[in-house]
């Protein structure tokens, strides 16, 4: 069974830097796709970036662009988010997720797309 758990979530003030984590267990890590999405309250579950399976692809939304960085150690079976300049909107629930492939450079933006979910960590910004 797939297992994924975020930590590293908190509050912390506009402008300040966060990390996430994503610890992954029950699958081979270095056959899954990584991605992080997040969803505020009444809002969608949007995404945020996602990283391939060799590390090289790591495409961004517009909104962060700059400012995280989705980074892998498939050794470690661990992704990471890097949030750096932290605005209010970033106040998210933030979940890892995971999408069985084949193909090292893969990579997809899309929620559909995933076949495993952690169950979040809260992220508050405080402006």
């Amino acid at each position: 069974q797939v297992q994924l758990g975020e930590s590293g979530g908190g509050l912390v003030q506009a402008g300040d830097s966060l990390r996430l984590s994503c610890a992954a267990s029950g699958y081979t890590f270095s056959n899954l796709v990584m991605a992080w999405f997040r969803q505020a309250p009444g809002k969608e579950r949007e995404f945020v970036a996602a990283i391939s399976v060799d590390g090289g692809s790591t495409p961004y939304a517009d909104s962060v662009k700059g400012r995280f960085t989705i980074s892998r150690d498939n050794a470690k079976s661990t992704v990471f988010l890097l949030m750096n300049k932290m605005k209010a909107e970033d106040t998210a629930i933030y979940y890892c997720a995971g999408q069985r492939t084949l193909v090292r450079n893969m990579v997809n933006i899309g929620r559909t797309e995933y076949d495993f979910w952690g169950q979040g960590t809260q992220v508050t910004v405080s402006s």
